[in-house]
């Protein structure tokens, strides 16, 4: 089915909060400047997360939503559906394949982001067993589930068509060859992932950590001193 109007809409799909801000919050405000609707897509709460023991983890599940939330508003994005998934626990199941095509069909991207289900072993953090699912899960929902009549036909029963999506891009993915300069909007990169405070034992350390990975990526792709990218493995599915 055609997109019913010309706006461009991007959707982000994550495993835990802070995921999407460690990946692409720059190029997120990017887009949504240049009149991209985008919205999130969180698998689980993040109630696993977090440095601080003596905090219960239905109130952890809280906070780091009220944080995702405060994030995605400093980079321009108010559309955010939480699965509601266990941190910690996400596997790549028939469910969360449905629900992630849910919201495929309820959006409606000419896009989806989404975290590499391929082990990034000189980037072993970016691996977690949940990203991977996430990851996993999102193809197989981009393809073939979200534009298949016949897959998850409660869908149908709810009302939501059948969606096909022209494009993915990839976080933290083995051969990234996609960059989205953010040297403009790596201050707000920084600003949203600050909000993440559950997250954050040292926040002083983040404004280099940031630093050095996007001006790494932006050296790889070719730009000059001085700039700042996110890197992306861009996968064509139609």
């Amino acid at each position: 089915m055609p997109p019913t109007d010309d706006v461009e809409r991007v959707l982000i799909v994550t495993a835990h909060p802070d995921d999407v801000d460690f990946g692409a919050a720059g190029s997120v405000a990017r887009w949504t400047d240049a009149g991209i609707e985008v919205s999130y897509c969180i698998c689980t709460n993040g109630e696993a997360g977090g440095f601080d023991d003596s905090v219960p983890r239905p109130t952890m599940a809280e906070i780091r939503q009220a944080e995702q939330r405060a994030a995605a508003k400093v980079v321009g994005v108010t559309d955010l559906h939480f699965l509601g998934y266990a941190d910690g626990r996400l596997e790549s199941t028939i469910a969360l394949r449905r629900d992630i095509s849910r919201v495929i069909r309820q959006v409606r991207p000419h896009r989806v982001v989404g975290q590499s289900p391929e082990r990034n072993f000189q980037r072993i953090y970016a691996s977690h067993p949940d990203h991977l699912a996430a990851g996993d899960a999102t193809l197989a929902a981009v393809y073939p589930d979200a534009r298949n009549p016949f897959a998850h036909p409660e869908l149908l029963d709810e009302g939501f068509e059948p969606w096909s999506v022209p494009e993915m891009y990839l976080m933290s993915a083995n051969g990234s060859d996609t960059f989205v300069e953010i040297t403009d909007t790596v201050e707000r990169k920084l600003d949203a992932l600050r909000c993440h405070l559950s997250q954050l034992p040292d926040p002083d350390a983040l404004d280099g950590l940031i630093r050095g990975w996007t001006s790494g990526n932006a050296r790889t792709a070719g730009m000059p001193d001085g700039t700042y990218a996110e890197a992306f493995l861009r996968v064509e599915t139609q």
